[in-house]
């Protein structure tokens, strides 16, 4: 196995990673801004208006794009064999 694999295998790997995390963090992100602009706007500071709802929302999210998630892993981890088999 050489050099040039594993990079190929690297990369394939952190971008997969990000498709598969991107859902759940821009979901997490976009509800956080919601609450806090919220929160300076009635100066209401309680910590689990913002953890009940990015919650909530990161579930439905997993519910939404779950087994898209789950199909990226399982196509990475073919690929990978497959880049592997090749090469022996």
């Amino acid at each position: 196995m050489d050099a040039g694999l594993l990079a190929e295998i690297f990369r394939d790997a952190v971008i997969t990673g990000f498709k598969v995390a991107g859902p759940i963090l821009i979901s997490s992100i976009l509800i956080g801004l919601i609450i806090s602009i919220i929160q300076a706007a009635t100066s209401i500071n309680e910590q689990t208006m913002t953890f009940v709802p990015k919650l909530i929302v990161i579930g439905i999210t997993l519910i939404i794009f779950g087994s898209w998630m789950l199909q990226q892993l399982v196509d990475l981890v073919f690929r990978i064999t497959e880049f592997i088999t090749v090469q022996l």
